[in-house]
C-alpha cells in the first residue's frame, strides 16, 4: 500500500479508537467529546507524521490526508457504541 493510504486508514482506525475512548470514558456532551477527538487526532498526527515524514511527497498531506474520515467515523462510531452500550 501507498504511504498515503496508510495514513487514511490509519485516520480511520483511529477515529473508532477515539469513539470508544469517548464511550468508555462516558462522554455525553459533544463539546466533552469533540475534546477528545481532538486530543486523539493530534497524536495521531504525530504518530504518523514520525512513520511517515520522509515517505511522502508533501509533508502537510501528513496532517489533512483522512481529516474528514477521521471525524466522520469517530462521530458515526461513538453513537453507535453509544447506543449499544447505554440502551
Amino acid at each position: 500500500m501507498k504511504p498515503l493510504n496508510i495514513i487514511y486508514w490509519g485516520r480511520v482506525g483511529f477515529g473508532v479508537v477515539a469513539a470508544l475512548v469517548c464511550v468508555l470514558l462516558g462522554m455525553d456532551s459533544l463539546i466533552n467529546g469533540m475534546s477528545v477527538a481532538i486530543l486523539v487526532y493530534l497524536i495521531s498526527y504525530y504518530i504518523l507524521k514520525w512513520q511517515f515524514m520522509t515517505k511522502v511527497e508533501k509533508p502537510s498531506k501528513v496532517g489533512t490526508m483522512g481529516i474528514g474520515a477521521y471525524f466522520l467515523t469517530w462521530i458515526v462510531a461513538w453513537v453507535l457504541f453509544y447506543t449499544l452500550i447505554f440502551h
